[in-house]
């Protein structure tokens, strides 16, 4: 909307709070452009892809995952949105808050993380950092835009969050947040944590963790997701 596309980010909303009706625990990460839900991935064994790479896949086994990060991504969307002077919709914050009713006692379990990892779920920072983020811009729709809500209740969700990944999420022997808690690896999407303001810049955690992503992430000036497989 900050473009002037404020007719098609309200046709996305349409489009979002379609695909998205029902139960909130039913929430996918992805959906067909119609909005559908069954997306099976199969492989075709008979076809090769771009210089013959293999395995070539139709469908995406991710609509099954559970990345928690969607939920800041789409309260975030939205909240941007109305900043930028998409009108209101009582139906879109309506269910908004449902979901967000679902995510306050789920926000807190593993999961396939931002790069749709094929592995046991792990507590990936991102996906925490955007869980702060899905409370933080429930206190500023509130806050800022005049919505009713309970907006303690948020603020509470948002601090506990805040101070979970500062504890659990960053290693201060290396001054760097990592991938995971627990882990020692590093992760190109913790470069957001001060861009959706969950520390500032100068921040010296945020400082030292660009510095660690710069050390052991960067290769000729390109910065990978995560470190490679050996």
């Amino acid at each position: 909307t900050g473009a002037g596309y404020v007719e098609e980010a309200a046709a996305w909303r349409s489009w979002l709070l379609r695909a998205i009706a029902g139960r909130p625990e039913d929430i996918q990460v992805l959906y067909g452009v119609a909005g559908e839900r069954r997306l099976p991935e199969m492989t075709l064994d008979w076809l090769s892809g771009y210089e013959n790479s293999t395995p070539v896949r139709i469908g995406n086994g991710a609509a099954a995952q559970l990345q928690l990060d969607i939920y800041g991504e789409v309260v975030d969307a939205l909240y941007q949105a109305r900043k930028q002077g998409m009108p209101p919709d009582n139906h879109a914050w309506a269910l908004v808050t449902k979901v967000m009713e679902f995510f306050e006692h789920n926000w807190d379990q593993p999961d396939e993380g931002l790069w749709e990892v094929r592995g046991p779920r792990r507590h990936f920072v991102h996906s925490k950092v955007m869980a702060w983020v899905a409370a933080d811009r429930m206190v500023r729709v509130i806050e800022e835009l005049g919505r009713r809500g309970d907006v303690e209740r948020w603020r509470a969700l948002r601090d506990r969050i805040h101070a979970e990944v500062c504890d659990k999420g960053y290693d201060p022997e290396r001054n760097t947040f990592t991938q995971s808690y627990g882990s020692r690896e590093l992760d190109a999407a913790l470069l957001q944590i001060p861009i959706v303001g969950f520390l500032p810049p100068d921040d010296p955690r945020v400082i030292g963790t660009v510095e660690a992503i710069e050390r052991e992430l960067m290769t000729d000036g390109f910065v990978l997701r995560y470190p490679l497989a050996e």
